[in-house]
């Protein structure tokens, strides 16, 4: 019988239409993948930054989205989401040195804009880039981030 190593890399691939149950879709992919695959202890943070990508995706673009996840050498993950609309949102719209210190809090009434934050707060490493037209017309950008192994379990409320 033949077995896969845990180790190897693999790369499982999403397509997302417009929908507002995208993100809903993608979170238990993903939990279905990174729980096949061994990988629990980076569930928790992937499944909440994947969300926010894919939410995104969702409600500043007008097309499909395209939710991608990598296991890469080294036991590192890769989560990239890819979207039609060409605008890079910050913070990813600079690379991650470039960037000022973090707000200690925005206003309370805000509606959003958390999402990219909590990424660029709990990522091992993020940036996104802007995609060309290409043979297909797809264009658009997509962002990514990375988690490392060895993270450490979040702690739960009691």
């Amino acid at each position: 019988m033949n077995t896969v190593s845990p180790h190897a890399p693999w790369s499982y691939v999403l397509q997302l239409p417009h929908d507002p149950r995208a993100p809903r879709v993608a979170r238990k992919t993903l939990r279905a993948v990174l729980g096949g695959h061994g990988m629990g202890e980076l569930l928790d943070t992937a499944e909440l930054l994947a969300c926010e990508l894919v939410t995104n995706a969702y409600r500043h673009s007008a097309g499909p989205a395209m939710l991608r996840l990598r296991h890469m050498d080294g036991g590192w993950l890769r989560i990239s989401v890819w979207d039609s609309n060409p605008v890079i949102p910050a913070p990813f719209d600079k690379p991650p040195g470039a960037l000022r210190p973090v707000p200690a809090r925005g206003p309370a009434d805000r509606d959003g804009g958390r999402g990219l934050l909590l990424v660029r707060l709990c990522a091992d490493n993020w940036g996104g880039y802007p995609l060309g037209e290409d043979l297909f017309g797809r264009g658009g950008k997509l962002l990514w981030f990375e988690l490392g192994p060895g993270r450490p379990e979040p702690a739960h409320a009691a």
